[in-house]
């Protein structure tokens, strides 16, 4: 897959997807912004722009991931739109908790390398 940056990228609509699940009619696929994956690890990266709530589902299956064992998830406010701006970076605990990792661009780049190199090392 290429690169890319496009502000107008549309995102994937499940709305005809609620209600399928009687029991449970609010239960619709939910995505995440970008994973990488290198010797069995997982990253996980959920983008939010500044003031962005993560939904109730969404919350629900970041944390069911962060608990897996080889799995990093963080949730990442600010975008992609004609630069890449991150304003702040959260690292979600295996007991959901979220834990400031970081602000600004420059220090998710050390934490991305740094993941890399934890994953390359297993």
């Amino acid at each position: 897959m290429g690169l890319m940056r496009n502000a107008y990228a549309t995102h994937t609509d499940y709305v005809d997807f609620q209600g399928l699940i009687e029991e449970n009619p609010h239960f619709v696929p939910s995505n995440v912004d970008g994973i990488c994956e290198r010797n069995g690890c997982f990253l996980i990266m959920e983008w939010k722009r500044p003031g962005e709530k993560v939904n109730k589902g969404q919350k629900y299956l970041l944390q069911a991931l962060a608990k897996k064992e080889d799995f990093m998830v963080v949730i990442i406010y600010g975008n992609t739109d004609t630069e890449t701006i991150i304003n702040k970076y959260y690292l979600v605990q295996p007991d959901g908790q979220c834990m400031l990792a970081g602000q600004g661009f420059s220090m998710f780049k050390d934490f991305y390398k740094q993941w890399y190199e934890l994953a390359n090392g297993k």
